[in-house]
């Protein structure tokens, strides 16, 4: 399950982008817009900031923004930031040896195949897909 961290991520990602990258968002503005708690939004962007996601400045004129164009942005990267890993089983994750019980483990193929849905699923959209497109299963299901 993608978290309310995971989710508000996208949508801070989005607005930057909308507000044009070559200006910085201030994080009040941001907090207003998303109604997100100021405090909670500082550790949202820090992490992003962190990771190389967005950049920020500090002082009289400062805020956040994108450091790369919306169409550069995977929503698989972004959810990985917060989310770790989209794994759906935990033999599938990061140093995990799923091959070590294959044999009697009958549900594997299955786990490893859906994996593999949720990471091109996400892999195949970007921040400017969903500033430019309304969500339409048909459209992102083609990219597949």
């Amino acid at each position: 399950m993608i978290s309310a961290r995971g989710r508000y991520v996208i949508r801070i990602m989005i607005e930057l982008a909308e507000k044009n990258s070559c200006e910085f968002v201030r994080l009040k503005d941001l907090s207003e817009s998303q109604t997100i708690s100021l405090k909670y939004l500082e550790s949202i962007t820090a992490t992003l900031s962190k990771s190389g996601l967005i950049e920020a400045a500090h002082g009289k004129g400062g805020g956040y923004r994108l450091k790369r164009s919306p169409e550069d942005y995977k929503i698989s990267d972004i959810l990985t930031v917060t989310e770790g890993t989209l794994a759906p089983v935990t033999c599938l994750e990061g140093d995990a040896n799923p091959q070590e019980r294959a044999a009697e483990h009958r549900t594997l193929s299955m786990w490893q195949n859906f994996y593999t849905l949720i990471t091109n699923y996400f892999d195949n959209i970007t921040i400017a897909d969903l500033m430019t497109h309304e969500y339409d299963v048909g459209y992102f299901a083609a990219a597949l």
